[in-house]
């Protein structure tokens, strides 16, 4: 017969599981933009585990996050009202109850297509991203039973970041690259799009019903395209035509997916101009440059890795980038609150805080 002692606790576990389940799941997939740790367990190159990595996140040491500090999963699940992040899938501290806060499956350098980035080796891409939530879905029923399994899934909040690399590390990874000799850039385009409604399609199959969907950033006004292919001191061009075809056919894609299933299970948010506010008028929003990273070398220290023997800006918070491709933990939040009450220009059908609003009222 159990002790008393031991029944006390059994108890305090399970209101502590019923108290997480009041609050709303939260589900991240994709790409080092939304990666909050999952690499650091992979045989890959694609890493942040190191310093200065973290120099400004809590505990000043590095996560496996692409951030001074914290990135954009962290700043929503906050605005979610999430006690903490949910942990990289691949921890080994992701058990028990931290089940239910939901999982973290991104893993930096992958893209929409399976090709996209090969020189990073062992990393999740998109296809085993959607095997590991299948898995994880079959350790929380076993927690917590099927029926409420499926609740929490379909009650949560689901995002996913990613493209980006579909452009920097496939078509215009290297001149003549094997992507850009197939497709002209249009019809690369047109694939990509129609490759991501699939794994859209396999997330509402798998149980999501709230999925916030970013568009690529400007892609060609990072510091590492400025370095390798900005002419002088200009975007790339060519990245940039990406990103203006990509972006739009991303959000036509998703009315048309809303449409089909007939209400707004994805919410598209234009990534792109809220980067473009503070990259075409960096002081209006606090930074004193948009161009040059805080952390790198190279022309606008936008070559190589962030590593300690980079030049490291004193105030992250004047920068709009961190290193080479990725936004500052202060853009980062910029980002987010865009994402939570930004307009329609921003966010369509409309944004996160009314969407939340709306969903409390069901």
């Amino acid at each position: 017969m159990a002790s008393s002692a031991s029944l006390m606790v059994l108890a305090l576990l399970m209101a502590s599981i019923a108290a997480i389940a009041e609050a709303r799941a939260f589900f991240i997939f994709g790409d080092s933009l939304v990666d909050s740790g999952n690499n650091n367990y992979l045989e890959t190159t694609a890493r942040a585990d190191s310093p200065p990595y973290g120099i400004d996140y809590p505990t000043g040491r590095p996560t496996g996050r692409f951030s001074n500090g914290l990135n954009i999963p962290d700043l929503i699940g906050k605005q979610i009202g999430l006690s903490e992040s949910p942990l990289p899938y691949l921890s080994p501290d992701f058990n028990g109850k931290k089940l239910l806060l939901g999982a973290n499956f991104a893993s930096a350098g992958v893209g929409i297509l399976n090709d996209t980035g090969v020189q990073f080796v062992n990393i999740l891409r998109m296809y085993r991203q959607l095997e590991l939530f299948e898995e994880y879905k079959r350790r929380l029923s076993g927690l917590v039973g099927t029926r409420q399994a499926n609740r929490v899934v379909s009650q949560a909040l689901v995002l996913i970041t990613v493209g980006g690399n579909d452009f920097v590390n496939n078509y215009y990874l290297v001149p003549f690259s094997a992507r850009s000799r197939q497709y002209s850039l249009p019809d690369y385009v047109r694939f990509l799009i129609s490759e991501y409604r699939k794994l859209l399609m396999k997330l509402y199959k798998a149980g999501a019903r709230r999925v916030l969907v970013t568009g690529t950033g400007p892609l060609g006004c990072v510091p590492a395209e400025l370095a390798m292919r900005g002419n002088n001191g200009g975007c790339s061009q060519e990245l940039q035509r990406a990103a203006s075809l990509y972006n739009p056919q991303l959000v036509q894609m998703i009315n048309g997916l809303n449409a089909k299933i007939g209400r707004d299970v994805f919410i598209s948010a234009n990534t792109q101009k809220m980067h473009n506010d503070f990259v075409s008028d960096p002081q209006a929003f606090g930074f004193t440059t948009s161009e040059i990273a805080c952390c790198g070398q190279g022309p606008y220290n936008g070559l190589g890795l962030c590593t300690q023997l980079s030049n490291l800006c004193p105030n992250r918070d004047l920068y709009a980038f961190w290193d080479p491709f990725h936004p500052s933990e202060k853009a980062n939040k910029l980002i987010v609150e865009q994402i939570m009450t930004g307009s329609n220009e921003y966010m369509n059908p409309t944004n996160l805080s009314t969407i939340i609003a709306f969903d409390s009222k069901i």
